[in-house]
């Protein structure tokens, strides 16, 4: 990886998780209890997908790994990596980080050279080039809502049939009976 080591996607992985634990407390006060509905229902003809999402993976450190491995197998992990890094990016305060990060999330994913680079039109990434002189922490936005729509519609699917979802679905209702 040249954007950051398997430890710091980690790092950044609990970075997010605790981020977007924090954002639906609230949420998860209110939510129905019948909304989660026990693992051990599920058939493996697909119900098991149902109540699944890719937002779901994502505050999932397990599922996320996981996410992470299968991207990687398909050779598209650099998209969760640019979503990652533009999560932890946001969460920047200091000018000089947001100016440095900016420019190592346009180096690594964006500009048309980039070892990891992303498929966003050529017109977002044009108007990140021009936020660079002064990064705010909207400047990846749209290239990131786009990396996460494709993902949504395209990985996460594919992901969620895997044999590595669906081990690991299996081993988290195993370890819940015991």
């Amino acid at each position: 990886m040249n954007f950051s080591s398997k430890h710091g996607l980690f790092l950044r992985i609990d970075n997010v998780l605790i981020q977007n634990r924090r954002k639906n407390e609230v949420h998860s006060l209110k939510a129905n209890k019948n909304e989660d509905t026990c693992l051990s229902k599920f058939s493996w003809n697909g119900d098991h997908k149902r109540h699944w999402s890719l937002e779901k993976v994502l505050k999932n450190k397990k599922y996320l790994e996981a996410f992470c491995a299968f991207l990687k197998s398909e050779f598209s992990d650099e998209n969760i990596e640019f979503w990652l890094a533009c999560e932890d990016f946001k969460t920047t305060t200091s000018p000089d980080d947001l100016h440095r990060k900016a420019k190592e999330i346009y180096e690594t994913f964006i500009q048309p050279t980039a070892s990891r680079e992303i498929n966003v039109d050529h017109h977002v990434k044009e108007k990140i080039k021009m936020s660079l002189e002064k990064p705010s922490r909207s400047c990846f936005d749209e290239a990131q809502k786009h990396v996460y729509l494709l993902m949504q519609s395209d990985s996460c699917p594919r992901f969620l049939s895997s044999d590595a979802f669906l081990r690991l679905n299996l081993k988290s209702r195993t370890l819940w009976y015991i």
